[in-house]
Formats: C-alpha cells, structure tokens, sequence
C-alpha cells in the first residue's frame, strides 16, 4: 500500500514539474534548418531583457512558446538566447501569434501572423524604410554639393530636408492617430516622435482609446509628455 501511495506522489509532482503553464498569448511556429538549439521567448521587464519562456528542438523545427501578457508589448524570439546577432522582434498580443522563419537569415525577414498590432507595424516600417532611403539621398546630394562648393545648391537641399522632416512628422502623427485604438499607436508616437512638437504629442495622445490609454505603452507615452511638460516651465 505505501509504494502506491509513492508512486502515485512521484507521478503527481513529475506530472506537476513537467506540465507548461500555458499563458493567454501562444507562439508557435517553424525555423526551418534549426534541428538542434534552444529559442527563447523573451521581453523587457523594467529595464531589463528576461527570458519568459523557452524550448530546445532536438531533431524537429517547429516550436511553441507561451506567456501571459496583460498589454500588448514588444517580444523577443532569440537563438539560443543571442539577442544581438539572432532575434525576431515582434508585437506580443494575445491569442495565437504564428512566426515562421529560417535558420540562415533568422531574423531578416520573419513571416509573423495573428497580431493586429504587428500586422500596423509592418505596415508603418514601410513607409518608414522610404523616408529613411530619400534622407539617404539627401546625405548624399549634400556631401557632393559642398564638395563642389554649390552653395546654392546646399541652401536649397536644406530647405528640402526641412519639408522631409515635416513630411515624415505629420505621416507618423496622422498613423497613431488613425490607429488610436492600438497600442501600436503610443509605441509609434514614442519612438518615431522624438523632433514633433507637443502639441502634436498631445494631440496623438488625446485622440488614444481609453484601452490603449492604460496599455503599457499608453502609460509611458503620458509620462513621456508630462516630463516635456514639465521641462517647458522651466
């Protein structure tokens, strides 16, 4: 009778050290190529980078990973822990996010599914990618205006760049503020809005949905502007 009292305690604690707690955002997907290492899914805790869940593949590709997330935030999915080299940066969220890549250019060009927030993102980046190339060619014409002694020339890229600058300000703006109802929105405005002024902070800020308001993203955005605020009166 005692060895089927402990063996039913062994099968309890073994099936309780063994069993995954199961969040409310599950991501599941294929690294093709990757037959041995370890993923980890990781986000920021403060100001830290800490590992939330992980798993080793052993002769299999494909993976799940969980976690429970309260607002949707940025995750990272790492190669054995490498956060520099080998990561995916992707909008956690929850539900079911779907993220496939593969081992040779992991990280480059992932294909992620299932999170509204990521699929805005994406679609920000582009445009983003396009203001990013013209400010390239501005560089350029610049370096070989001067170079050339057109001075001419210089005073006019510049007041070009300026209609850039703004061109890119007021597309960001208009973004968050077209998605108010996203934590994308304040993610955006905090990243992207660094030269806007405050009343166009404020007025991102104003137009957010009382949801994103209290995201994590929503939050630090507030404080944000209540640090330039404050400055300001200074």
């Amino acid at each position: 009778m005692k060895k089927i009292i402990t063996l039913l305690v062994l099968s309890i604690l073994i099936n309780a050290c063994s069993s995954k707690k199961q969040g409310n955002m599950i991501v599941q997907g294929q690294i093709k190529g990757l037959k041995k290492g370890t993923l980890y899914l990781q986000k920021m805790k403060d100001t830290l980078l800490v590992s939330v869940d992980s798993i080793k593949l052993l002769g299999s590709d494909k993976f799940t990973l969980t976690d429970h997330i309260e607002s949707p935030v940025l995750y990272y999915l790492t190669f054995d822990g490498n956060t520099t080299d080998k990561r995916i940066l992707f909008f956690g969220e929850q539900g079911a996010i779907t993220i496939n890549d593969n081992v040779e250019k992991f990280g480059y060009t992932p294909e992620i599914t299932g999170s509204k927030n990521q699929e805005l993102l994406d679609k920000y980046t582009k445009v983003k990618k396009k203001f990013q190339n013209q400010r390239l060619e501005f560089v350029k014409k610049d370096f070989d205006a001067k170079k050339a002694n057109d001075m001419d020339l210089v005073t006019q890229l510049e007041k070009d760049y300026l209609k850039l600058a703004k061109k890119r300000i007021l597309y960001t703006t208009n973004f968050a503020i077209t998605n108010a109802d996203n934590e994308v929105a304040p993610y955006i405005a905090l990243t992207e809005m660094y030269d806007a002024s405050l009343k166009m902070l404020d007025t991102v800020n104003n137009s957010l949905s009382a949801k994103v308001k209290n995201s994590v993203y929503g939050k630090s955005f507030q404080e944000y502007i209540n640090k330039i605020k404050v400055t300001e009166k200074q």
